[in-house]
């Protein structure tokens, strides 16, 4: 076994890496750029090595930078997570040439499955099922609109050496193809320093099931089981499950049987994923081989038990895998929400700054369920721009989907964090929606559920009435303490008052509360009497509470005259008034918000990499006037409507603060 590796990433991979190594008993290096000289993985490895300034090719996809890392630790080992030079045969060839073991595959594993058209021509000589395409590489825009008229829109343009969403498009026209080929071979140049391109038919409506595969130097090749990653947004995985909702035994020992064949056929060993596109009649295409381990493997591991980091650290050092097919289990149901630093509210554009607020949800486990955080940030610590935004991966296991849906629910209501933009409220809205929960999935799940983009949740009115209970009796403590802390009152209790008003958006409550020691009974005018108990404290972020014989999870901020309280993924302001304050607060002006819709302003913080329109250039609806790069990928921002420029406010090269102005219009 090895004494010392290097894990060659950052962020939550590399954290993950750096327990199970410890468990072990190995001691684990670190490597780290400019802007992560302060990052967590740094923290908890035994040693650490800065390898460069803070963008990605000079530091981190840097094989050079890396290898000097890897000879000053003398490590035995390097574990390259996943992304960055994860997938890069030219990585796996220097650390075989200077003796360093690589924990993954061979290098000529690698580069056969790391090219996507390689890849395809393997897996067909292998007798496994692929999707229609057109693997030859394509000189330009033009010859991939020819290829896409040919074999019929929809087509998929994806960069050969891609993954993880990066450098993939759909089109479904020649206009969006000419676009889409020039924005992949740029992704794709900018992520993996290789911009070739091919292009492949789209199966609307599909699966998105993968296998996740374990193989040995000493010809033992297993599956454990499938992943289901058909919850995606722009070809990017929000939310996985293990096993899927919709594979039949047959189907899923099929599906097996082909990801270990194409595995063999490659020579494979370690953890791999064949990842497969699946129409409604389970049909299944094989779509590309990643020769890592994946983002979505603690499913895997919840429901088989079995450490895939540990596996892979095994095998490389040439012990033979622990068990044979038949005896992994499959046990339970798992569900993973990926935590992104991007706000859905924008159009899910990233978001960047310090996180002023990190507080995730207890690990372990809780009732029937068990929680698991894998995250590589903290309190304090600082989102880049320079890299993807996942914060964290959050998983919830039961003995059904169901229960393992419920806990991961409740899970993302306790997940507290503030100081940028993320997707929580998107990903428990997603655990609430009654498609999801009957399993009704596609990949086109997303834009087919919110097609305008995603504008917050509306909770159902007796939801609305447990939340409004909850805020009352929350008010009344927050009183109470007021009042004690004044000295005002010698018996604060009953000096405050038990008529009041909660209103929740334009809809008010008139409620009276009756409370004693045990908790507090909320009776509307107009309706039920509810019964809050619990223990919340004026100051703290999360209250959990049981409301209706129900628990409830809210996260609380105070406003004036209330709070603001998240729950279920949505965000709604509250005020609790006397009823003479609420007459009063009724004639009240309503604030108007600023008029920008003569400006473009910078979605998100980013580099203003291309300037497509000048000053006094009439614009029409639709075209694109700016391109901004933020976390790897470019965002183009086009007219809302037709237009003059009037202004150009911002410069190429500049880096830009959300909601500056980038132009203005006449």
């Amino acid at each position: 076994m090895f004494q010392k590796i290097l894990i060659a990433n950052r962020g939550e991979i590399a954290c993950r890496v750096i327990k199970t190594a410890r468990r072990l008993g190995i001691r684990t290096v670190a490597i780290y750029s400019e802007a992560d000289a302060r990052a967590l993985h740094v923290q908890m490895a035994d040693e650490a090595y800065l390898i460069g300034p803070a963008p990605a090719a000079q530091s981190y996809i840097n094989i050079d930078r890396v290898m000097e890392a890897v000879r000053a630790s003398g490590a035995q080992a390097v574990h390259p997570g996943y992304g960055f030079l994860s997938e890069n045969p030219r990585f796996a060839a220097a650390l075989a040439e200077a003796g360093v073991a690589f924990i993954g595959p061979p290098a000529s594993a690698v580069e056969a499955m790391g090219d996507k058209i390689t890849s395809k021509k393997i897996a067909a000589e292998a007798g496994v099922s692929t999707v229609p395409g057109h693997m030859g590489l394509i000189a330009d825009a033009e010859e991939a609109v020819q290829i896409a008229g040919g074999i019929g829109y929809p087509v998929m343009i994806k960069a050969s050496a891609g993954g993880g969403g990066k450098g993939m498009r759909i089109a479904w026209s020649d206009t969006e193809a000419r676009e889409g080929f020039q924005a992949s071979k740029n992704e794709a140049a900018a992520s993996f320093g290789d911009d070739r391109i091919f292009i492949e038919k789209f199966v609307d409506q599909p699966r998105h099931i993968e296998i996740q595969v374990l193989a040995d130097k000493h010809g033992n090749t297993v599956y454990l089981h499938e992943r289901e990653c058909s919850i995606q947004r722009r070809n990017q995985k929000v939310v996985e499950e293990a096993p899927s909702p919709f594979l039949d035994e047959a189907t899923r020992k099929a599906m097996g049987e082909q990801a270990c064949a194409l595995a063999r056929a490659v020579g494979y060993e370690s953890a791999g994923t064949v990842e497969f596109i699946v129409d409604g009649d389970r049909n299944f295409y094989f779509l590309e081989m990643n020769t890592r381990l994946q983002v979505e493997h603690p499913v895997t591991e919840l429901i088989t038990g079995i450490d895939l980091v540990e596996q892979m650290i095994r095998v490389a050092a040439g012990e033979p895998l622990p068990f044979a097919q038949e005896e992994i289990p499959l046990n339970g149901w798992a569900v993973e929400s990926r935590l992104y630093a991007e706000d859905p509210f924008r159009k899910f554009l990233p978001s960047t700054g310090r996180l002023t607020r990190y507080r995730p949800p207890a690990e372990g486990t809780r009732g029937d369920a068990v929680i698991r955080n894998d995250t590589g940030v903290y309190e304090g610590g600082e989102i880049s721009r320079f890299y993807d935004p996942m914060i964290a991966k959050l998983c919830a296991w039961a003995a059904t989907r169901e229960q393992a849906i419920d806990a991961m629910g409740e899970a993302l209501d306790a997940f507290e964090v503030e100081g940028i933009g993320h997707n929580l409220p998107f990903l428990a809205a997603v655990m609430e929606h009654p498609r999801f929960r009957e399993g009704r999935l596609t990949t086109a799940f997303i834009a087919e559920e919110w097609p305008d983009g995603f504008k917050g949740v509306t909770l159902p009115d007796a939801e609305m009435r447990r939340i409004a209970a909850a805020a009352v009796a929350m008010h009344r403590v927050a009183e109470i303490r007021r009042a004690r802390i004044s000295g005002r009152l010698d018996n604060h209790e009953r000096k405050v008052g038990s008529d009041w008003v909660v209103q929740i958006g334009d809809e008010p409550h008139r409620v009276a509360i009756l409370a004693e020691p045990g908790g507090s009974d909320v009776t509307f005018e107009d309706g039920p009497t509810l019964r809050v108990e619990g223990g919340w404290t004026p100051g703290q972020g999360l209250a959990r509470l049981t409301v209706d014989g129900r628990p409830l999870v809210l996260k609380v901020q105070k406003a004036t005259g209330g709070f603001r309280l998240r729950t279920h993924g949505a965000d709604l302001r509250v005020h609790v008034r006397t009823p003479h304050e609420a007459q009063l607060a009724a004639l009240m002006p309503v604030k108007l918000p600023p008029d920008t819709s003569k400006s473009l302003l910078c979605p998100m913080p980013g580099l203003l990499t291309r300037l497509l329109v000048s000053e006094g250039e009439e614009v029409e609806e639709g075209q694109a006037l700016a391109t901004v790069e933020a976390m790897k990928m470019e965002n183009t921002l086009k007219a809302e409507r037709r237009g003059t420029v009037r202004a150009v406010k911002a410069r190429e090269g500049e880096t830009l603060a959300v909601d500056q102005v980038i132009l203005e219009f006449a």
